[in-house]
């Protein structure tokens, strides 16, 4: 059923309005009425857009959606892709997290950056980086969401650069920006591949047009369906779109092998390092995943390379965030991990779990990294977890919500983090007809559990606990309303998610995101599992103690090493292992040799292009000039010297003897007289010598 709307443009028109104004007028505004009424333009239009949005949830018919098509955008032959936006259930869970998170951290960051002299700029390219994730996720068609794909491309470069004049923050939206290209090139190549096998068929050495062609996400599963048969170099063409465009993934949703951006991502304000990691960018890989659903079904091999590659993501993540003491790199290698989580849930045919942990993760991803801003804005912007502790006692509210996104993010059953993460782990476990058991997707995913409890319960016992640091002589204080409300505000979230989440195993009835999303991933209702419905509950029940036993084994750990900074057992286990420390401090040096190999590589290529363009290329170019010059020297020399010099000579030689013979004419009559005279003389003895000579 489809249901004719026209408000879902709206919903990512008012956030790109919002940029516009402020891009361009904001300086002024700033300047003649303050920042409020920046902050005003900023903070009402994306809340409108969540209203909006709700509306439009409300409006969504079951197993329905909502559609708005503007106009037709391309329309080429067999081609015909139109400017429209859709909302189905996936869309919708998107779009309201989307605008809602993302409303609550532009509220935190009135707070935050209260004291930028940039705020109206900063305000521009967050409401614009809105925008981006909401046409991503609400365009109506594959080539519509890459448009959003570039643009939170875009946006998070303006954004983690933002402080631009220090050269690590420059230098740092400068990597975003290229790793992403190269995740968007896998983007676009499978793109193209769908295009080729969708619309035709290779044969013959000529490309033939079955009948038309569509990129819409209502048209794609059964052209999908009809084409998974076909094969490009001897490979199912499902499984090449499957893995190129999850490359696309990997970059935007930081996996490996191009995980490196994300963490050098919190060179940009905090704000920013929020609306990243929990609303927009990051979960954009995760999203096309779940959306492209009924393509990665076609394809175990597919299935199986998005989910190992979470897999090992989760852990390899892990165990660097154990060895940080930046607040914020921990959360940042917390944020890569939970990605991996996701990408194990979509990787199985979970597609629901995985588009659930994306929702939990929103909530509490987002109470962390602005309570660590709360953090660093009471300790003067200091990041270093060994220069805090004892915070607690003077930033209350900044305590409670992070501790109780740490009972999200660890996976106790009082939270919604427990509840999305374990699906994940019960599906992954009972998956089958992958290349890889499910049980082993399983254990990476149990490690991985295991070690975020431990290092997010470290961060905060090495923050909040403990005597109570001073900066410049004064305790730190809470932070403002407009800052802690937030906070409070999306550690309810963390709460309240559980309750769309409850699995079956406790009340004997599908989750409700469960039956609410079914619609959008009925392809996936097949997949073979290890256990039917039903026959692994004992299986299920003793997973869930585990899960639950390693979250508590990871918070004992983390108290018995950093509550109140009392044991020593840390900093002698350094000492002993130097180089296992560093090993795991300096993230496995996988920054140090993409460095060496991979940079330094396409640097040198650039230098020997530049070579051979200086060397080679502008030495031909250089040569031909010279020997162009050389012959045209010479043509000037004959020119000159022998042509003209002919010519000229010629002209002199007639001027000359022009200027003797005009000697003659003097115009006098005895001079004439005297000349006849002379020529007389001269002819009669001329003649006379001559007849004696032939006489």
């Amino acid at each position: 059923m489809m249901v004719e709307s026209n408000l879902l443009w709206l919903i990512p028109f008012l956030p790109l309005l919002g940029a516009a104004i402020n891009g361009l007028f904001g300086l002024r505004l700033q300047r003649r009425f303050g920042r409020k009424a920046v902050a005003v333009v900023s903070v009402v239009l994306p809340l409108i857009s969540f209203g909006l949005a709700v509306l439009a949830f409300w409006r969504l018919p079951e197993g329905g959606l909502l559609l708005d098509q503007l106009w037709s955008w391309i329309a080429v032959g067999n081609i015909q892709v139109d400017l429209a936006f859709s909302m189905d259930p996936l869309s919708a869970m998107m779009a309201l997290m989307v605008t809602f998170v993302g409303g609550l951290i532009h509220i935190y960051s009135i707070g935050y950056m209260a004291d930028d002299e940039s705020f109206w700029r900063f305000f521009s390219f967050l409401n614009l980086f809105m925008f981006s994730m909401l046409v991503l996720v609400l365009g109506d068609n594959l080539l519509l969401m890459f448009v959003g794909w570039e643009g939170v491309g875009l946006c998070s470069y303006l954004l983690i650069g933002f402080w631009y004049k220090e050269k690590a923050n420059a230098k740092a939206g400068m990597k975003a920006f290229v790793v992403n290209r190269i995740g968007d090139f896998g983007f676009l190549v499978g793109m193209f591949i769908l295009f080729w096998s969708l619309g035709g068929t290779w044969s013959d050495g000529a490309y033939h047009v079955d009948g038309r062609f569509s990129l819409t996400f209502r048209e794609l599963p059964a052209l999908v369906e009809a084409a998974a048969h076909k094969t490009l170099w001897g490979v199912p063409v499902m499984t090449l779109a499957g893995i190129f465009l999850f490359i696309g993934a990997v970059g935007k949703s930081a996996q490996i092998p191009l995980y490196v951006w994300l963490p050098d991502a919190m060179a940009g304000p905090t704000p920013v390092s929020a609306l990243i990691h929990a609303a927009t960018m990051v979960t954009a890989g995760v999203y096309m995943v779940a959306r492209m659903n009924f393509l990665y079904v076609q394809s175990p091999t597919a299935m199986t390379v998005v989910a190992v590659t979470g897999a090992a993501t989760a852990l390899f993540a892990a165990t660097i965030g154990v060895f940080q003491y930046d607040i914020k790199k921990v959360l940042a290698y917390s944020t890569v991990s939970q990605l991996g989580f996701m990408f194990i849930g979509v990787g199985v045919g979970a597609f629901w779990a995985g588009s659930y942990h994306l929702l939990t993760h929103a909530f509490f991803k987002a109470c962390l990294f602005l309570g660590a801003g709360s953090v660093i804005l009471a300790m003067h912007h200091e990041q270093d977890m060994r220069k805090m502790g004892g915070l607690g006692h003077v930033m209350p509210v900044t305590r409670w919500t992070y501790w109780f996104a740490c009972v999200a993010i660890s996976g106790f059953p009082i939270a919604a983090g427990f509840f999305s993460k374990d699906e994940i782990l019960w599906q992954a476990y009972n998956s089958a007809g992958l290349l890889v058991p499910g049980w082993s997707l399983w254990l990476a995913g149990f490690l991985a559990a295991g070690l975020t409890s431990f290092y997010m319960w470290r961060s905060y016992f090495m923050t909040f606990t403990g005597p109570t640091v001073k900066v410049h002589g004064h305790e730190p204080t809470e932070q403002p309303r407009v800052i802690t409300m937030v906070l409070a505000a999306l550690a309810l979230g963390a709460f309240a998610a559980l309750f769309i989440g409850i699995p079956a195993l406790w009340m004997g009835t599908p989750p409700r995101l469960e039956e609410f999303l079914a619609p959008v991933f009925t392809a996936a209702e097949h997949l073979p599992k290890v256990y039917a419905h039903g026959q692994g509950h004992a299986m299920e029940w003793g997973l869930m103690g585990a899960s639950v036993g390693i979250a508590f084994l990871g918070l004992g750990l983390a108290w018995w090493l950093y509550r109140g900074r009392r044991n020593e057992l840390p900093a002698r286990l350094k000492t002993k292992l130097p180089r296992l420390h560093a090993l795991f401090y300096n993230k496995y040096y996988v920054d140090e040799i993409y460095d060496a190999t991979a940079i330094r590589g396409f640097l040198g290529i650039g230098r020997l292009s530049a070579w051979f363009d200086t060397v080679i290329i502008d030495g031909l170019v250089n040569g031909v000039g010279m020997l162009t010059r050389a012959f045209a020297w010479l043509d000037g020399a004959i020119d000159a010297y022998v042509v003209d010099g002919a010519v000229n000579g010629l002209g002199l030689l007639v001027r000359k003897s022009g200027a003797g013979l005009r000697n003659l004419q003097t115009g006098r009559l005895p001079t004439y007289l005297a000349g006849l005279v002379i020529g007389t003389v001269l002819v009669a003895v001329l003649t006379r010598f001559i007849l004696d000579v032939y006489a």
